[in-house]
């Protein structure tokens, strides 16, 4: 395993996070396990949020939290936790946003599931256009000075909302978002327009989160194949899957394919190099589902990616840059 600083704070991370956005799992026992492999092979991030659960069923909410508390046991110093706050979680005119009430209570119930005193990375899920961007700053402030949260950062945002939540931080001399969490991979390149030129002179740390797509540059899924039983995708609409692999989606599936076979590698190992091969993000988040995802997954850092195979992977993929 690689590790490095994330962005410019002293924390030093693995190249690869575990991510508890679990989608074909339905077993806490297997979840758990998967965990503590990635432990046991040197990953120091795992990634989770208050709405994170089994097979996408909105009454399993928080149940990574819980899964993930157990897996620490004895371990709670080897592992850095991220957790999130802002997405729904339940018909509460409260139950979802950054209000400060909301920020407040939702610490405390993650801390609770997981059974921890800290969580060392607290990331807001979205951004919230109805709560005042100053009273969710100070919030994450007041968290970070009580030691409950080491740092804070943001998911899903535009540059612009982070540069003006820095801004914010700033004037309140507050404690500043130190990373950014947002979906990267070759079928979306979005990051690169404006993210990644932020990224390099904010200094802030990056946390690429679905690098293989939702699956689709797992392998697993060829290109002019309907999805194979029993996978994710076959359990979703047909018109659903249709609309996320198109044709240029199946021109860089067969590309990816063809590359990793000349390589020695899998395509997921090669997707996920590519991610890492960008100076601008910290660490690439796996949503393994299980133990032999996860080897394979595992598989995309400690190897340099060639430049010749990188510019072709960029060429395939370029109309994903939008």
């Amino acid at each position: 395993m690689e590790y490095v600083n994330f962005g410019k704070a002293g924390v030093r991370v693995s190249r690869l996070a575990f991510g508890l956005g679990l989608r074909g799992q339905n077993d806490p026992a297997e979840a758990q396990r998967a965990i503590e492999h990635a432990i046991d092979q040197g990953i120091n991030v795992i990634d989770c949020a208050n709405i994170y659960g089994f097979m996408d069923d909105r009454a399993n909410v928080r149940t990574s939290e819980a899964v993930l508390g157990k897996a620490i046991k004895g371990k709670r110093d080897d592992v850095l936790i991220s957790s999130k706050v802002a997405s729904r979680i339940g018909p509460g005119q409260n139950d979802e946003g950054l209000s400060r009430y909301h920020i407040m209570r939702e610490v405390e119930r993650s801390l609770r599931q997981i059974d921890t005193d800290h969580i060392d990375f607290y990331l807001v899920h979205r951004f919230d256009e109805l709560s005042p961007l100053e009273e969710s700053v100070r919030a994450l402030d007041d968290l970070v000075h009580s030691g409950k949260v080491r740092y804070v950062g943001c998911c899903n945002h535009e540059a612009w909302q982070v540069c003006k939540a820095l801004w914010v931080a700033d004037r309140l001399n507050a404690f500043p978002y130190m990373a950014v969490q947002n979906m990267y991979s070759l079928l979306n390149r979005h990051l690169e327009k404006e993210m990644f030129p932020f990224l390099r002179d904010a200094g802030l740390g990056a946390m690429a989160y679905s690098p293989l797509h939702i699956g689709l540059l797992s392998g697993l899924y060829r290109p002019g194949s309907p999805p194979p039983p029993e996978s994710l995708w076959a359990s979703r609409p047909r018109e659903q899957f249709a609309a996320m692999a198109g044709e240029a989606a199946q021109r860089v599936m067969a590309t990816v394919i063809e590359f990793a076979t000349e390589l020695g590698k899998t395509p997921a190992q090669l997707a996920i190099a590519w991610v890492l091969s960008h100076p601008e993000i910290t660490l690439a988040i796996t949503g393994s589902d299980t133990v032999e995802h996860l080897d394979d997954n595992l598989g995309g850092v400690g190897w340099t990616l060639d430049e010749s195979v990188r510019e072709k992977l960029d060429a395939v993929s370029s109309s994903f840059v939008r």
